[in-house]
C-alpha cells in the first residue's frame, strides 16, 4: 500500500504531473491495473489504472468517468482537457499526466514496484506477529546493522534489552557486543540454522535467532525471546518465518531505490531554495522548525565516491519511522536534514552512529549547520558546508565554531586577492620569511594580551625585555599604529586569517 502523494513524488522524476485529485493526495493505493481498449477493464477501488491505448480526450473522459480505480495515468502534457477534469470531479478519480515519451512498460514497472512494495512495513509486522504466535515469544525482525524493521504486537514480560531495542529502533551497543562475542553474528553469516543464545547479561535474556537470507546474501535476522531451547517444530517454524521475511525484504529493496531517489530530489530542492520549503518538508515527514543540515564526507583511501555511496545507503536504510533525518547525495557530499533544534547533540550523535556503520578504515568528516526553520534550511546548508571544510575528524558545529567559519571566509577572500597585500602585517610576514624572525607571532601575542608586555612575553616563553626589543625592531621594519583601535582590530584580523 502506498499513498497517492508518494506515487506522485516518485513518478515526478519521469515527468509526471498530478492534474487533479478530487479526494486529495492521501488516497491509499494497493494495486496496479492495465486498461485494455479491446475489452472492459476491471479495476479495484484502490488500483492505479494505466490508460494504455486512449486515442482522444473524449475516450480519456469516458475512462475516467466510468472506472472504479482510484487513479488513472494518461500520456499527455498539462493542462488536462476540461472534459476529463469534469469527469474526474464527478467520479472522484485522480488523474496523472505523464510525458508521452515515457514508455508504458517503464511506468508499469515503477508503479508496480512502488505500490506493491509499499506494503512491506505492514506485512512485515504481520509476519512478526505470525512468528510470535507459532514459536511462542516476542519477535523482532532486524537488518544487518541490528536496526529494527518490524516487531510483534506481543511484547509482554520482555527483558530490558528488548524494550531498549524497540524504543531505540536498534539493538543497544553493549548488547550487540555481548552477542558478537558469543558468536551470534558469525553464525548468522554462515548458517541458516537457528541458534539458541542463553542469557548473556542480566538485561539480555535468552534468544532464538535465525538468519534472513536471499540465496547467499544475508539480509537480516529474526529474534524470538524464549525461556530456553525450543523443540524442532518451533525451530522449523522460525526458519519458515525467516524465509517469508526474506521475500518481504527483497520486495522492500526493490522499491527502496525509487523512494531514495524521490527523497533525495525533495531534499536537494529544499537545500537549494526556500521557495516551496514547507511543502517539501511536509512530503518528507519533517517539521517546519527546529531543523539542522548535516554535511558529511566519507573516504576510504582514494575511493571517495564508494564510501559516499555506502554512507548514503546507511543513512537512508530502514523505514521512515526508524530514522530521524532525510538525506540526499550530491557529488560526494551526503546532506541530511535532521529535526533537533537548539541542541546540536542529536546531530552529532547521528554522525557518530553513521560512522560506526561504515568500515573501520573509513575517515568521516562532518559539518553541522545552525538551527533553521523552513525558510532558513538553505542557510543552514551553507553553514554545514563551511563547517565541513573545517572538519578533521570530529563533527564541526556552526554554533560553536562561527568564529572559525568567519575567519575561513576571510581567508578565502584573501586567497582570491580581495584583501590588501601591503600593510604592517604583510611587511612583518615578508620579513619573517626572508630573515627567519618571529615578528608576526610577536605582534599576534602582544595584541592578544591587549598590550600587556609581561603577559605577551609569557605566552611566547620569552623574557619581557626580549619582547620589548622585538617590538622596537618591528617598528623599524614597518610603522605599527598600535594606538589606533581600528588599526589594532585590522591587524588582529589579518594575523588570524594568516594563522587559519
Amino acid at each position: 500500500m502506498v499513498a497517492l502523494d508518494r506515487l506522485v513524488d516518485v513518478l515526478g522524476s519521469l515527468g509526471t504531473h498530478l492534474s487533479c485529485a478530487p479526494r486529495g493526495r492521501d488516497v491509499e493505493l494497493r494495486g496496479v491495473a492495465l486498461h485494455d481498449a479491446a475489452e472492459q477493464t476491471s479495476a479495484a477501488p484502490d488500483d492505479v489504472l494505466l490508460g494504455l491505448g486512449i486515442p482522444s480526450s473524449a475516450a480519456a473522459a469516458r475512462l475516467v468517468g466510468t472506472t472504479a480505480a482510484a487513479v488513472v495515468v494518461l500520456h499527455g502534457r498539462p493542462p488536462l482537457d476540461e472534459k476529463v477534469v469534469a469527469a474526474a470531479r464527478k467520479s472522484g478519480v485522480a488523474v496523472l499526466l505523464v510525458e508521452p515519451t515515457v514508455p508504458w512498460s517503464q511506468l508499469a514497472s515503477v508503479a508496480q514496484t512502488l505500490v506493491m512494495g509499499g506494503q512491506r512495513s505492514g506485512d512485515l509486522f504481520a509476519v512478526a506477529d505470525a512468528i510470535a504466535a507459532v514459536v511462542g515469544g516476542p519477535v523482532t525482525i532486524e537488518d544487518q546493522q541490528s536496526r529494527v524493521l518490524a516487531y510483534s504486537y506481543r511484547q509482554q514480560d520482555v527483558d530490558q534489552v528488548r524494550v531498549q531495542t524497540i524504543l531505540g529502533r536498534k539493538v543497544p551497543e553493549e548488547a550487540r557486543r555481548a552477542l558478537d562475542a558469543y558468536g551470534v553474528f558469525a553464525h548468522l553469516a554462515g548458517s541458516d540454522e537457528p541458534i539458541y543464545v542463553p542469557r548473556l547479561t542480566e538485561q539480555l535474556g535468552g534468544r532464538l535467532v535465525a538468519a534472513v537470507r536471499a540465496g547467499r546474501e544475508l539480509l537480516g535476522s529474526v529474534w524470538v525471546e524464549v525461556d530456553g531451547p525450543v523443540d524442532a517444530t518451533r525451530a522449523a517454524a522460525l526458519v519458515d518465518g525467516a524465509r517469508t521475511s526474506a521475500l518481504h525484504l527483497l520486495r522492500a529493496r526493490a522499491s527502496a531505490d525509487l523512494e531514495r531517489q524521490a527523497e533525495a530530489d525533495l531534499v536537494i530542492a529544499l537545500l537549494d531554495s526556500s521557495s516551496g520549503a514547507p511543502a517539501a518538508l511536509a512530503r518528507l515527514g519533517l517539521p517546519s522548525t527546529d531543523l539542522r543540515v548535516i554535511a558529511v564526507q566519507a573516504h576510504v583511501g582514494d575511493a571517495d565516491h564508494g564510501a559516499a555511496l555506502l554512507a548514503f545507503e546507511r543513512a537512508t536504510a530502514g523505514f521512515g519511522w526508524s530514522r530521524p533525518g532525510r538525506s540526499a547525495l550530491f557529488g560526494n557530499v551526503l546532506y541530511t536534514v535532521v529535526p533537533c533544534g537548539d541542541d546540536p547533540g542529536v546531530a552529532v550523535e547521528w554522525v557518530r552512529s553513521l560512522s560506526r556503520e561504515l568500515p573501520a578504515e573509513a575517515t568521516v568528516m562532518a559539518g553541522i549547520g545552525g538551527p533553521a526553520d523552513a525558510a532558513q534550511v538553505s542557510a543552514s546548508r551553507q553553514e554545514a558546508d563551511e563547517c565541513l571544510a573545517l572538519s578533521v575528524g570530529e563533527p564541526v558545529v556552526y554554533d560553536r565554531s562561527w568564529a572559525r567559519v568567519l575567519l575561513h571566509r576571510l581567508a578565502a577572500a584573501a586567497d582570491s586577492g580581495r584583501l590588501p597585500t601591503r600593510g604592517p602585517v604583510a611587511e612583518l610576514l615578508r620579513h619573517d620569511t626572508e630573515h627567519g624572525t618571529q615578528y608576526a607571532a610577536t605582534l599576534r601575542a602582544w595584541l592578544a594580551a591587549q598590550g600587556d608586555t609581561r603577559a605577551a612575553a609569557k605566552a611566547l616563553s620569552v623574557h619581557p625585555n626580549t619582547l620589548r626589543y622585538r617590538l622596537q625592531r618591528m617598528a623599524e621594519v614597518t610603522p605599527l599604529p598600535v594606538d589606533d583601535p581600528e588599526q589594532r582590530l585590522a591587524m588582529t584580523i589579518a594575523l588570524a586569517i594568516h594563522q587559519s
